[in-house]
């Protein structure tokens, strides 16, 4: 049997994606962790998140700013304790859960980390085709046209060979998806930074000296300052809160602790600094050269009137969709589809089903899907992995103190982790019983204002819970 390398070629050993990688396949540095950093935060989302922070909550631009470094040291502690594991032991995701929810109880967050990632998934396929078909019309100044499902023969042309594109990454294997993503995230950064340059001209050079007045409040106090801080913190964890829980799948890569950590540290707060500035300051030069605060940098863009920058920010903004496709929902979603059968689903047939799935929802997502509501199913799912990540990170640190036993974790019939016929009952009450506090958050409106902070809180009450119960059973 085989199983898909790093560099896309076949190794003996298995044919399950989920199987350990040997030490030959731990060829990723620093630099590498660095860039799936870069490209999850990178996106046209992304951006429009980063830009309208400070009028959202009401607070001054240097508030904003300070709250999104804190947020990026936050989130990098909590990535090294959920990716230890996978650095350790060359273990993905979903068998890392099985640790703590058994090895059939973790099909349950593996399954939902995949749905939620296999849903966003074909939705950033399609928003990469817009990119594309922005492209095609710069060049070649071809407009309207046919609709079908919403989308012209120029958006669907766009959206197949996006769809296709990503299907050749993945066969490729892990090795082009690093190569794919070391190329993106820098070549996104200099666009940034050129499209910065232009508002600056625009400006006359006014652009720092306006924005200290365009991002001061004469509003804020002490007390609106300070909420404001804690509320953009509580929005970017939950932002990343998908790839905290799922980052033994990168991480498994690493060549040792060391090229995380440092990966880690030079990735998140780097890129958060970096891509902060460059949204806040571009924000504040669209404001100074056109009156108003465009938190779009599509818009931006129409607004230079530049063929040329128009083409060289239609690839940009390509590539960053394609960037975080990859790091946030495709191998989640391959990994987790892959755990539901994993002597019959490896790579490739796992990555084919989520591309058949995306195709899917990324055509019908115009016409349909984004009219039907469907997100609020979708943040629902998102909401139950907070606890997961809580149960799992107690019951590695403060019960297993760091150790597991990694045959048993892929022993489906016995074995430390098989628990009471493959599900570990303390893990399941904690989950269900902290995941209700966290889809209350999307649901019942007298929480809604929780809801930044509502994956922190079900991730702690979900660990509490499992530690009081694990506890007082003796489990471990």
């Amino acid at each position: 049997m085989q199983t898909v390398t790093l560099d896309g070629q076949a190794a003996q050993g298995g044919d399950d994606t989920l199987d350990p990688v040997t030490p030959d396949q731990k060829t990723w540095g620093w630099f590498a962790i660095f860039n799936v950093w870069a490209n999850d935060i990178q996106s046209l989302f992304g951006y429009s998140l980063v830009a309208s922070l400070f009028i959202s909550y009401g607070v001054s631009g240097w508030t904003a700013f300070a709250a999104l470094i804190c947020a990026g040291l936050f989130v990098m502690f909590l990535v090294n304790l959920s990716g230890a594991a996978g650095e350790k032991y060359g273990i993905p995701y979903p068998v890392f859960a099985r640790a703590s929810m058994g090895t059939a109880g973790a099909m349950l967050p593996a399954v939902l980390r995949s749905t939620v990632a296999v849903f966003w998934y074909g939705v950033q396929v399609y928003f990469a085709s817009t990119a594309l078909a922005l492209l095609i019309r710069s060049v070649t100044g071809v407009t309207g046209g046919t609709e079908i499902l919403g989308l012209t023969g120029i958006d669907w042309l766009s959206f197949v060979l996006v769809w296709a594109f990503h299907i050749v990454i993945f066969w490729r294997g892990m090795g082009w998806v690093e190569t794919f993503l070391n190329i993106a995230g820098p070549f996104v950064y200099l666009v940034m930074i050129g499209l910065l340059a232009v508002l600056w001209v625009k400006s006359d050079g006014q652009l720092l000296s306006q924005a200290q007045t365009i991002f001061a409040n004469p509003d804020a106090t002490w007390a609106t300052e300070f909420n404001g801080f804690i509320a953009i913190i509580g929005t970017m964890v939950a932002y990343f809160a998908a790839v905290m829980i799922n980052f033994s799948d990168f991480s498994r890569y690493a060549r040792d602790k060391r090229a995380m950590v440092v990966g880690n540290l030079v990735g998140l707060p780097f890129n958060m600094i970096l891509f902060s500035a460059l949204a806040l300051l571009t924000t504040a030069g669209a404001a100074v050269v056109y009156g108003e605060a465009i938190i779009n940098p599509t818009e931006i863009v129409g607004r230079t009137d530049s063929v040329l920058l128009g083409v060289i920010a239609a690839i940009t903004f390509f590539a960053a969709t394609v960037g975080i496709n990859l790091v946030a929902n495709f191998i989640p979603a391959v990994n987790g589809i892959a755990s539901l059968a994993p002597s019959r689903i490896g790579f490739r047939k796992a990555g084919l089903i989520t591309s058949v799935f995306a195709l899917v929802i990324g055509g019908f997502w115009t016409s349909f899907i984004s009219e039907f509501g469907i997100s609020g199913f979708v943040n629902t799912l998102g909401a139950t992995l907070a606890p997961i990540y809580g149960i799992m990170i107690v019951d590695y640190y403060l019960l297993r103190k760091e150790a597991l036993k990694r045959d048993d974790l892929y022993d489906m019939e016995g074995g430390t982790y098989h628990y009471s016929g493959g599900w570990n009952r303390n893990a399941l009450i904690a989950f269900g019983i902290a995941a209700v506090f966290s889809v209350a958050t999307v649901w019942v409106p007298a929480l809604s204002q929780l809801a930044g902070y509502a994956w922190v809180i079900g991730a702690i009450l979900g660990g509490i819970i499992y530690f009081v119960r694990c506890r007082t059973s003796h489990l471990v």
